[in-house]
């Protein structure tokens, strides 16, 4: 019987509600999630201390901003090198570096703020330093978190992601808080410092079994080659990478200038920076929570929308907040909506993404994020220099409302979701096992015969099948049409080397095998399209 469309396939029964907290009952999930709260506690410490600190060596809104700058832009730069060493090496030891990282940097830290040394130049390098470790621990740990749970679980397990992070946004700005009142900033890092080589040795008691791939590892340029064409394929990446660059790019103008902010308000001093970023925290938990229900209740693109609009209000209300009073309120919803955002695009992009290239597209992913996030505390920053805070603010909120509007409007987010898990094995048949004597790069070429009424629909075919092999590595592709005989098309692929060719077997997926009988379905000749594959001579 043959295997039914799209459109004849029975409708899916809807899937159970997981609630917002059972992938904690998944031990694996607790260790590392707990892992990721220090992780993020550390993270809050560090920014609020060094953006804190800046405020008393160089008070411009520009240097305050600038902070931001350094914290975020490493992982714009690096991100996806990290993302592709995350893939090809093991993971549990990569994560591992990453926390020692972090602990070295703020002993670093700690020793220049002991002997006065610390500038603001120093400051952001520092700060840059720690964004580099910041750089190589996020894009594995998003790879890793869906090897931990069930596919059905995963929304519900970002959210949680989603708590450690904004539950460390209330606890790390109350720890620096009160450790900077009480002690001074260098106990902030040396706190941190502890925390992170925890984290680190809590990572060391995970036995993960990593795998490797017969084939061997992936070469470092190759792999990252190799994410970048996977995303660009994409649509739903394209889209998603858009939506989040726009929101975050807006968002970040109120965090950036924060300090500012809390220092213009009636008493205001560290200790009501700390209450703003606790209520934003806050606001972001309570969302988690609400989110199982607001999925079922709204798409993806219409919770995306609600929380632009949503956090573009709560920046417009804090740049005529005069006390605590309102601030905090308006804090409180940029929580909400700056979780209701992240978490609905976080999703989508985790949905998307095989588990072979995961790691290099939540790289980019999170690299869209800082890119934004850097650029975005920048302008803003330079904006309230040039004319005000409220302008700056205000001028935020409005253009990241129209920009999200016109992203929604006219770059498509396929609400369909392909299934990305592995192929089985003996999906298709299989390259000779014998390799070549000679080296260089191969191509391969496939012979179909048509019906030459049906050219347009194989040519649709075609184009989604071109797609797929530029994002499984292939580094050209073509489609011929025989000039004498109408009904006769060739298919030509061409790889980086015969490793490479065999590596696309290996990150076929199960929507792949659909797309593969689609194909096959429109070949009239007798047996199967024939293939060919050669060396390309130099």
């Amino acid at each position: 019987m043959p295997p039914l469309s799209t459109e004849e396939a029975p409708l899916a029964a809807p899937p159970a509600r997981v609630g917002a907290l059972e992938p904690l009952s998944i031990p694996v999930f607790r260790m590392l999630w707990s892992t990721w709260l220090i992780a993020n506690v550390c993270m809050w410490m560090n920014d609020v201390a060094a953006a804190w600190m800046m405020t008393t060596l160089n008070n411009s809104p520009i240097w305050v901003a600038l902070v931001q700058s350094a914290s975020t832009l490493p992982v714009f730069l690096l991100g996806l090198p990290s993302g592709a060493l995350a893939d090809i090496l093991d993971r549990r030891r990569w994560l591992m570096a990453t926390q020692f990282w972090l602990a070295g940097t703020a002993v670093v830290l700690c020793g220049a703020i002991a002997l006065d040394l610390i500038t603001a130049p120093l400051l952001l390098a520092l700060t840059f330093a720690n964004g580099i470790g910041l750089a190589m621990r996020w894009p594995v740990f998003s790879a890793i978190v869906p090897e931990l749970v069930p596919r059905t679980h995963l929304p519900s397990a970002l959210g949680l992601n989603g708590i450690a992070m904004n539950a460390s946004r209330i606890i790390g700005p109350l720890l620096a808080g009160v450790l900077i009142a009480g002690a001074g900033s260098v106990w902030v890092f040396a706190l941190n410092a502890v925390l992170s080589v925890i984290s680190g040795f809590v990572v060391v008691r995970w036995r993960r079994e990593h795998t490797p791939s017969p084939l061997g590892r992936e070469r470092l340029v190759s792999a990252m080659r190799v994410g970048v064409q996977f995303v660009w394929q994409s649509q739903r990446m394209r889209a998603v990478l858009l939506r989040v660059a726009i929101f975050f790019l807006h968002s970040t103008a109120l965090l950036a200038l924060l300090p500012l902010l809390a220092r213009g308000l009636k008493g205001g001093d560290a200790g009501t920076f700390t209450l703003l970023l606790a209520a934003m925290g806050s606001g972001a938990i309570v969302a988690v929570l609400l989110l199982p229900r607001l999925r079922q209740a709204m798409g993806r693109d219409a919770l995306v929308l609600r929380g632009a609009i949503l956090q573009a209000a709560a920046t417009a209300v804090m740049s005529v907040a005069p006390n605590a009073w309102v601030a905090v309120p308006a804090m409180f919803m940029g929580g909400i909506a700056w979780i209701t955002s992240a978490n609905s695009l976080s999703v989508s992009a985790q949905l998307s993404l095989p588990n072979w290239v995961r790691a290099r597209g939540m790289a980019t992913y999170q690299m869209a994020i800082m890119g934004a996030s850097a650029f975005g505390a920048a302008l803003w920053g330079q904006v309230a220099t040039v004319s005000s805070l409220r302008t700056s603010l205000l001028a935020a909120s409005v253009s990241g409302v129209l920009l999200m509007l016109l992203a929604l409007r006219y770059v498509n987010d396929p609400q369909d979701e392909d299934d990305v898990s592995p192929a089985h094995e003996g999906w298709a048949a299989s390259p000779p096992s014998i390799k070549p004597g000679e080296e260089g790069r191969v191509l391969v070429t496939i012979e179909y015969h048509i019906d030459p009424a049906r050219a347009d629909a194989f040519k649709q075919v075609m184009e989604e099948t071109r797609r797929v092999r530029l994002s499984q590595g292939a580094i050209e592709w073509a489609l011929l049409h025989h000039v004498g005989e109408p009904s006769r098309y060739v298919e030509q692929i061409l790889d980086e080397s015969w490793t490479e060719h065999l590596r696309r077997f290996g990150r076929a997926t199960a929507a792949d095998i659909t797309l593969r009988e689609r194909r096959l379905a429109f070949h009239v000749g007798e047996g199967g399209p024939q293939v060919n594959r050669y060396i390309v001579q130099r």
